[in-house]
Parts: C-alpha cells; structure tokens; sequence
C-alpha cells in the first residue's frame, strides 16, 4: 500500500519542482532600458566630429553592440517614434511627417498594441518618462502603455526670452547656457529614471527614458558650453561647397540652404558654427544625462539581466547638405547612433542596416513573451545580439512623404522621388554622400537590386506639416498627381501662417 503513496509524493514534488522553475523563470525575464535621444546624429557615438565630447556614450559603447548602419524610417520625430512604438513603416500607417498624430488618425495604429502595450500585457511593468511619442496619446491608451504617471514630462525648453540668444527670429532657434540644471526637463527626468532604478522590483520591467536634447534649443547648462572654444570650432568633414549640384529638383526642395535664418547678420558658416556650438553642448548635457542612468542601473541588482538600446529618434544634418536640420533622404538625416548593451557587456560593431522599427519585434523575441496579434512590419535582429557579425540581407528603407523612398544597403544609398529621379551613392568611396553616381553605365543592377525594396502599396496620409516651406508652384509641377491634394492643403496652411505673422 505504500508504494502508491511514495509515487503520488513523487509527482507531486515534480510538479511543484516545475511550477518553481516556471516562476523562477518568470522572474528571471530581461529588463529592457531603452533611452531615446532627440536629434542625436553621430557626431559623438561615431565619432564623425571627434570634437563632441560624449564621455558616458564612449563608454556605453565600448560596452554594446554598436550597429553603425541603424536608421530611422522616417527622419522627423513624430512618424519615427509611431514607426517604433507601433512596428509599422510610415507607409502602412500613413504617418508621414511631423503632426501627423498617428495615436488619434491611423486606423492603423488606432488597432494595433504599441511596444510597452505589449510587455504590460505580458506581465511587465513599464515605466516611461520623458519625450517618448512625440504627439500625444489618449488617456486611456496611455493608461494601458505605462504604469507610472507621466506628470512633469517637461518639453523643449528653456527658452530664452532675450532675443539677443535668438538667431533666425524665433526661441527654437536659440543659443545660451544657464546656470541651474533643475530648469531641464531632461534632469527631472533622469532624476526619476534613477529612483525608479533604486526601487524594488517584483516584476521585470520595460523602462523608457526619453531625452528631448541635443534637439534645439540650444540652451544646456554652462559648465557644457565651457567644453567648448566656440572660436576653434571647423566645419565637419561632412560639408563641401556645391555639394548640391547633382541633387535632382525634388531633392532640392527638401533643404532650405538656412534660407529659414535670414535676418541674422552672421554668414552662412559663421551660423553653421554657432549652432555647432550650442549642439556639442546639448550633446554633451544629453551624454551626463544619459550617464546617470546607466549609473544608476549598472549599482542595482538589475545590471545583470538588463538590455540596454540607446538610439536617436533621426539624424540630423548639422549644416551638410546645406540643411542644418533633418527631413531629407541622406545619410546623415536617416543614420542613427544605435547602441545595443547586453547584460555580459561584451563590445563588437554590426554592419547590419537594421532600422528603428525592427526594435519592437527583436524585444518581443530576446524577452520571450508573447507576440502581438498584428502583423509587424520590422525583423526581427535578435540572432545578431548573439553574433553581431552574422548576415543581415535586408537593406533598410526610410521615407519622407508618400513615394519619397531611400533604401539603404551596406555598400549603397539609392533614392527615388514621385517624379522618378533618382540619387545612388556609393557610401564606402563616398561616406558623406558628395557624388551622385546614379548616371554611371555600371551602376543599372546595382539600382535595380535597391528598388525591389520600395513599396508598391502606400498609406493615405495623415496630414502634417512639411520642415521647409517650398515653393509650391514649382513643386506641383513635378510632383505627380497622388501628392496635389496634399500640396494644396499644406499651401493653404502656410498662407495662414504668412497672414499670423
């Protein structure tokens, strides 16, 4: 009689042996810290202007996985961070441009779970602070996204209200430096990533810090304009006079040659080099930022089962191409600095053109929780997170407006506009993007290759504003027919605008 006791014990110890596994296992989840920064291109990361001082960062990189080829899918703030929050192109959600609001217009989005949506779900609790979404989410979702209260976010500011810090004629477009850190919002909130970090954590968590510099203004506290000799500063290698010359019209219209600056009394380069001046210094303050951060989790009993990604929102031109901000097709728009930390801390750099909206579907696989229902337009990169030298073949696409279309590959860049012209660059002989080659005999497969990458199918828009006001009589002349009903919206738009000033 005994026999059938010792056999029903046995069970039950192995029942209760795999029910202490499966809670063990629960428990031992990875914690995800992403820190998004806001037009951080890689003058500091990647050391394309090697006099931007970003000490955190050089460290954090020697520390991760560096994948020097990541972009953006859209290079402005709001369809870039819908594109990784929700694993959707601009394409499929129709958020193309800056207020676009794809939360509360794409039926898209509307449907689908967002990134932290998805790991709440999944037992996880989420924390987000900062610049997260750019435009912003109903109450109720955002409820259904983070479990911590976003009060006190902050924004761009502080904004000088003396003019004399004003170059171009509004506050955004400021340079100065302060004395009091506490007037950041980029503080406020580092300050509550870090008492979040010393907490206690019975469940693992998806925490997102958002930063909103090195986006202007161009106000940081002093101490990081003193890291500066505002007098010494040269332009970057990646300007070159006439560097326009072979861009077709479209492209053109895309940059505004600092035409939006007119008024100030300095020359175009004496105003590239200002600028550069107040954007080493918020780069600078966004890296001590971003330092405490990682401070804060590497002294918790978290830094062992953590992945860290830090990435940009876009890229930002800095003054090459004749642009200073974004919103265009090259490299130095769409490139982001993207750093993957891994709990064993080993550095390597991947080559892989991954891009923002492959984020959300790499987590989901390296966390092991369950997949969202929606299709998601992103791949998966989690087998580089264990060898960053594995192959990647999938060129990476970005776009700026319905049928604006870059597809990035290791070797190449190839753009097409609506109207069919076309840019090819060759990025190993042409880093910075000076040649279009797209004319060259040679080159037919090479563009062929490139443009089975483009869609066929493209998403009504959802409105928004354009970054540079165009001349839009030119521009309805070669744009084709899908894009005039947008131009004369945003036409009647900047009328309105003329009218306020």
């Amino acid at each position: 009689m005994k026999r059938p006791y010792i056999i029903l014990a046995l069970i039950l110890l192995l029942l209760s042996n795999s029910l202490w596994a499966q809670n063990t296992k629960q428990q031992k989840k990875p914690n995800v810290l992403m820190i998004i920064a806001d037009d951080m291109n890689g003058f500091g990361v990647n050391k394309i202007y090697p006099v931007v001082q970003t000490p955190h960062l050089d460290k954090l990189a020697k520390e991760s996985i560096n994948f020097k080829n990541a972009v953006c899918n859209s290079p402005v703030c709001n369809p870039s961070r819908s594109s990784f929050f929700s694993g959707l192109y601009p394409h499929t959600s129709g958020s193309y441009l800056n207020g676009s609001d794809a939360w509360n217009r794409s039926e898209k989005v509307k449907a689908i779970k967002s990134l932290p949506e998805c790991f709440k779900e999944n037992g996880y609790e989420t924390w987000g602070r900062g610049k997260l979404t750019h435009s912003p989410v109903p109450e109720e979702r955002k409820q259904q996204m983070w479990d911590n209260s976003l009060a006190r976010n902050g924004g761009f500011g502080p904004f000088p209200e003396d003019q004399q810090y004003w170059y171009g004629g509004n506050k955004f477009k400021s340079v100065k430096a302060y004395e009091d850190d506490q007037v950041f919002p980029d503080v406020w909130n580092a300050d509550s990533a870090v008492v979040f970090l010393e907490r206690e954590h019975k469940k693992p968590f998806f925490m997102c810090y958002g930063l909103w510099r090195p986006h202007s203004p161009y106000t940081a506290p002093k101490r990081f304009f003193d890291l500066y000799n505002e007098e010494e500063l040269t332009l970057p290698a990646t300007h070159q006079k006439g560097d326009l010359d072979d861009v077709p019209f479209l492209g053109r219209m895309l940059v505004d040659s600092l035409k939006n600056f007119q008024g100030s009394e300095e020359n175009p380069d004496a105003l590239v080099k200002k600028f550069l001046y107040g954007y080493a210094a918020n780069t600078s303050f966004a890296d001590w930022n971003i330092g405490r951060v990682l401070e804060a989790l590497d002294k918790s009993e978290y830094a062992d089962n953590t992945i860290v990604i830090l990435f940009s929102d876009n890229g930002f031109h800095a003054g090459s191409k004749q642009r200073w901000g974004k919103a265009t097709l090259w490299d130095m728009a769409d490139i982001v600095p993207m750093l993957v930390r891994m709990p064993d801390k080993k550095g390597s750099v991947s080559n892989a053109t991954v891009s923002l909206v492959d984020l959300y579907p790499t987590l989901v696989e390296y966390c092991g929780i369950s997949k969202p229902a929606q299709q998601m337009d992103g791949q998966s990169f989690h087998y580089l997170l264990e060898n960053p030298n594995a192959k990647w073949d999938r060129p990476s696409f970005t776009s700026y407006g319905i049928k604006y279309s870059s597809v990035r590959s290791e070797q190449y860049r190839y753009i097409q506009y609506p109207n069919g012209t076309q840019e090819l660059y060759d990025l190993k002989q042409d880093p910075y993007e000076f040649e279009n080659i797209v004319e060259k005999s040679d080159m037919k497969e090479v563009i062929e290759y490139h443009q089975q990458f483009i869609p066929e199918k493209w998403a009504e828009s959802t409105g928004g504003r354009l970054e540079v006001n165009r001349d839009f009589d030119e521009v309805m002349r070669e744009l084709t027919p899908l894009h005039r009903a947008y131009g004369k919206k945003s036409k009647k738009k900047n009328k309105r605008k003329e009218k306020q000033k």
